[in-house]
């Protein structure tokens, strides 16, 4: 092996250590190892940060941001409420309301930001309501998958692929390219 992938293999491996023993917050280990990696010499200044003048990170970062702010002000822990009043005690009522605010919000919030957005909410439902969390996490992950689908923001991948597409000069997708296989999905 080269001593630089011996190097990179190295970073890798603290890097794991890092993340999985929580000491140092995720952000900061991740500027680090761009650091490392600019002073290595292993990556120019500006390949190290050329993903951050990419629109799609730009637009993550600020859905991450919303998801935050939707917490922070209380506003989903309003949903939860109404959600509760929608559906009382009933699980399917609340089973199937649950999984159509959580499409539908999906379908303009990043999946992944919603999940853990809603998490506090299901474990505050099921508290109130006596049914176990299990019950309602899983529908909230199928729904959140499914939303995934539904529009060119809604997970990172459908931007990722349509930024792809467009760097190698075909036709990105438009906003509302994969809701098709969304609907499919539901049916």
């Amino acid at each position: 092996m080269a001593g630089d992938t011996r190097f990179v293999f190295g970073l890798l491996l603290v890097t794991m250590v890092l993340f999985v023993s929580d000491r140092v917050r995720p952000d900061v280990v991740a500027w680090l190892v761009i650091l490392v990696l600019m002073v290595s010499g292993l990556l120019s200044v500006n390949e190290a940060l050329v993903g951050f003048s990419s629109p799609i990170v730009v637009l993550m970062a600020g859905m991450f941001v919303i998801s935050q702010g939707l917490v922070r002000t209380g506003i989903a822990y309003t949903v939860g409420e109404w959600l509760l009043r929608q559906a009382g005690k009933n699980e399917t009522r609340l089973l199937v309301w649950l999984m159509l605010v959580v499409a539908g919000l999906g379908a303009f919030i990043n999946s992944t930001g919603l999940v853990a957005l809603f998490i506090p909410i299901v474990l505050g439902i099921g508290n109130k309501t006596g049914i176990s969390p299990g019950r309602l996490l899983m529908p909230l992950a199928v729904a959140a998958l499914i939303s995934g689908m539904m529009t060119l923001i809604a997970t990172a991948p459908n931007l990722v692929v349509s930024g792809a597409l467009q760097a190698a000069g075909l036709t990105p997708f438009s906003f509302f390219s994969f809701t098709p296989s969304a609907w499919w999905c539901w049916r």
